[in-house]
């Protein structure tokens, strides 16, 4: 009886095979549903959708990126389309709107993941954009674990090593500590950011130095990434026992264990640190409360602050670099205004990159493309 059970069973799993088979070679003949398709000036959004009423498109290029629609309009099988103006050359992420439901596009592979939201990207190539799209010469990305006594549990980075790490063993690299903004975590510069394509064209254009880039988890409850399923603590970051928790981490677990374990500098000079936002924040505090660690300071759109005296002790310590940006309609703006008249009163040389636009990784990609060229030099 158990082996007829086990036979039914594969010739069923068999018969399901067979019928997905069949059907990819039944959709090879019928014409594709293209989505997003560029042509010239314009870009073209379709959705199959038979039994829909209303469908939309939201977008992050419009007027109101978190909300706004346009109507798509049913065609011929029940192809929903709509055609725009292209919008300016950046990555930008969309979604449709069908019968009131966010559903995103099956057409479209390139997704990016925005905490536990995964949206398609719409890929304008342009000179703000060259730098997107990957190079000709790749460096790796893993995924390393490191244990925190101060927060008490094993915990997962992405670390980036430039092309040519593994063929050379001999030669050390200077590293970036690249940090993440709330709701983030420590895929967040990979996915959203474009970190790795960022530094493979700049290092192989000769306009960056290789460095490797460690990109840890900012968020002490989490031991990595919420989409490998481990549960959570409830750390009140707030509290005066975790306040500084994981920038003290960061600095004395994280940095020590990359010295252990890839080939770097471990000086100051070929140490950098940048974050946004929450990690901008985390770059001012870990400044401040390690000034001789890092030469390299860049907080982006950061939400923090440092006093007069601290600003006077990371003089004293010898920075070669604070870069300091944010967007000019970003609500963090005024903060990072702030900030750079305390640099410029304390006689602090430092750059203060405004740029237009809010709080928005358009804007934080566009930073590292920028300040990336700056290190090490």
């Amino acid at each position: 009886m158990k082996k007829l059970s086990l036979v039914i069973a594969i010739l069923a799993i068999a018969g399901s095979l067979q019928a997905q088979e069949l059907s990819n070679f039944a959709s090879r003949g019928s014409r594709p549903v293209i989505s997003p398709e560029i042509q010239g000036d314009s870009v073209t959004f379709r959705l199959k959708a038979d039994y829909a009423t209303v469908v939309k498109l939201s977008g992050s290029w419009m007027a109101n990126p978190y909300g706004g629609t346009v109507d798509m309009t049913r065609g011929e099988n029940n192809i929903w389309s709509v055609k725009l103006l292209l919008p300016a050359p950046e990555i930008y992420t969309y979604n449709f709107v069908v019968d009131g439901v966010a559903v995103n596009d099956p057409q479209n592979v390139l997704v990016q993941r925005d905490g536990t939201r995964y949206l398609p990207m719409l890929f304008v190539p342009g000179e703000r954009s060259e730098n997107y799209v990957e190079a000709t010469k790749h460096g790796t990305v893993s995924h390393p674990w490191y244990d925190s006594k101060i927060l008490g549990y094993s915990r997962r980075l992405t670390v980036y090593t430039p092309y040519g790490y593994e063929a050379n063993p001999k030669k050390k690299y200077p590293v970036l500590y690249l940090l993440h903004g709330a709701g983030g975590d420590e895929e967040a510069w990979i996915s959203m950011g474009r970190t790795a394509q960022i530094m493979d064209n700049l290092i192989e254009k000769g306009l960056a130095e290789p460095m490797i880039v460690v990109m840890p988890n900012g968020n002490p409850g989490q031991q990595a990434a919420r989409t490998l399923n481990i549960p959570e603590k409830n750390i009140n970051w707030r509290s005066e026992e975790f306040r500084n928790a994981y920038v003290n981490s960061l600095c004395t677990e994280i940095v020590p264990f990359i010295e252990k374990n890839f080939r770097v500098i471990a000086k100051p000079e070929s140490r950098a640190i940048a974050g946004l936002s929450m990690g901008g924040g985390h770059t001012i505090s870990a400044s401040i409360l390690y000034p001789q660690l890092f030469d390299y300071i860049c907080p982006l759109s950061a939400a923090g602050q440092a006093t007069p005296e601290q600003i006077a002790n990371l003089k004293k310590a010898g920075v070669k670099l604070y870069f300091l940006a944010c967007g000019d309609s970003d609500f963090l703006f005024e903060g990072s205004k702030a900030l750079d008249k305390t640099l410029t009163e304390q006689g602090l040389d430092h750059t203060f990159f405004v740029s237009d636009g809010g709080h928005t990784w358009s804007n934080w990609r566009l930073y590292l493309n920028t300040f990336a060229r700056l290190l090490f030099k």
